[in-house]
């Protein structure tokens, strides 16, 4: 193949310009190895495709058994490898990825570190526009801003890894320093087939390491003692009780938050937490492992625990003019459901009840709706099912699925989110909690493949006490 100079990589022909390598990758719906002619058109000056005949081209072509792979490695070399020369964190697992990045960035921010999040709420920097995509960008879009990070002077890096992200060489060229593990429940079976696909596709975060990387893994699950065992770099074990290296010592959680002490090796360290539910008291032992296996002193990484007092979008609550109090919350899973509601549960004033207003997105994985909603029908009250993302799907269908794991009859059916939403704002009394699930701040109903302007906190915003 000559040498040819390039300026610019994309996967996306429309995005081609003169110079640029087109990467011609083979997607879910759409094939890149159809839009060759569109690239070279677009001035593409060369063609990485996965073998595939496409004839004989103007430009050259490189074939690749794995043009995912090559993204990476492509992107990586273009950008000069920005992550090895910025300490880098990634956190996966099923619940946990968001709110332990942020607790991570919270702590680096108080030991007075220039740090950046990336993950499902985009790219979180002093200067940047927050866009928010995919949870973890393509290896691409991800490398340039790791460039474009270290340019600006951050020197670390907290982001979230989704299996997606793992399974499509995403994040296969990033140099991880540090890799933290929260916790494996049934998702995205539509994607990985099974949960020992599922569990694989995580485990290649942690056996693909530099010798010098560290992991951070919760053990309090089969899944996270599966990943400790067979992880390729040294471990630093969490779990509530002592069976982990870093643990709670002694803990109360309560509406006011997780309070008490977290003991990691000979170090105590004061926990002093706005969050609440044991979920996040597992999220703050996360956190606090990765800060102390960085080396941050105690005061930064208590003072990180304080001054992170909530996730957008997650656990967030909102007291409202009635006396009620409305929460959001990200959760899309059976055992997300569970473990919100079972907390939220716990600690409503009777004789409030729970208003749960949730719905299934569409083209995902239909085996868990009929499991969300008997979560929701165990916890709450009154059911309202509504649209969350149906995509391409008939919401008829999402719907038919949803309902059928119901028990009883209490819960009614609306084709408009807002609709839903407006009816359990409405009906909630003093001491009553409306709890939103699963679009937690996303700003925007996908139907049909467009993406329409929806929020569930603008319309909470309506019934929120001024005070």
């Amino acid at each position: 193949v000559p040498a040819v100079p390039i300026h610019g990589i994309t996967t996306h022909s429309a995005r081609v310009n003169p110079g640029h390598l087109y990467i011609a990758i083979h997607g879910t719906n759409l094939d890149g190895h159809d839009f060759i002619p569109q690239a070279i058109d677009n001035g593409a000056a060369a063609i990485i495709t996965n073998g595939r005949d496409v004839g004989q081209l103007p430009v050259p072509q490189i074939k690749v058994a794995n043009p995912r792979r090559a993204a990476s490695f492509t992107a990586a070399e273009y950008y000069g490898h920005p992550s090895k020369e910025m300490t880098v964190v990634g956190i996966t697992g099923t619940n946990g990825k968001t709110t332990t990045t942020g607790l991570v960035s919270a702590m680096l921010k108080a030991a007075g570190e220039k740090v950046a999040q990336i993950g499902t709420l985009g790219t979180v920097a002093e200067g940047y526009p927050e866009e928010k995509t995919l949870t973890t960008p393509d290896p691409i879009a991800l490398h340039k801003v790791l460039f474009d990070l270290r340019q600006d002077g951050f020197t670390h890096i907290v982001m979230e890894a989704s299996s997606h992200a793992i399974d499509q060489s995403r994040v296969a060229d990033v140099d991880f320093n540090y890799t933290v593990f929260t916790n494996l429940s049934p998702e995205h079976l539509d994607y990985h087939g099974t949960m020992a696909d599922y569990f694989q596709a995580k485990l290649k975060l942690f056996t693909a390491l530099s010798p010098s990387a560290t992991a951070i893994v919760n053990i309090e699950t089969e899944y996270g003692q599966a990943i400790s065992d067979n992880c390729t770099v040294p471990v630093v074990a969490t779990a509530l009780a002592k069976a982990g290296d870093v643990f709670f010592k002694d803990y109360q959680i309560s509406l006011t938050g997780i309070h008490g002490t977290i003991q990691a090796g000979e170090i105590a360290y004061p926990v002093d937490s706005s969050l609440i539910g044991k979920f996040n008291a597992e999220n703050i032992l996360c956190a606090t492992a990765t800060g102390n296996a960085m080396g941050l002193t105690q005061e930064a990484i208590k003072n990180g625990l304080k001054q992170c007092t909530s996730i957008p979008g997650r656990m967030e609550s909102f007291a409202l003019r009635s006396g009620a109090t409305a929460l959001i919350d990200y959760a899309h899973t059976p055992d997300a459901y569970d473990k919100v509601l079972s907390t939220i549960k716990d600690m409503v004033v009777e004789p409030g009840v729970l208003h749960i207003v949730f719905g299934c997105g569409g083209d995902r994985d239909k085996t868990k709706r009929a499991q969300m909603a008997a979560s929701a029908e165990r916890f709450g009250y009154y059911c309202y099912v509504t649209p969350d993302n149906p995509r391409t799907e008939e919401l008829t269908e999402i719907t038919a699925d949803i309902v059928s794991g119901f028990c009883a009859n209490e819960y009614a059916v609306f084709d408009e989110r807002g609709a839903g939403l407006r009816q359990a704002l409405d009906r909630a009394a003093e001491n009553d909690v409306v709890v939103v699930l699963g679009k937690g701040r996303e700003d925007y109903q996908e139907i049909n493949g467009k993406q329409r302007p929806y929020s569930d906190l603008e319309i909470i915003n309506e019934y929120r006490d001024a005070r």
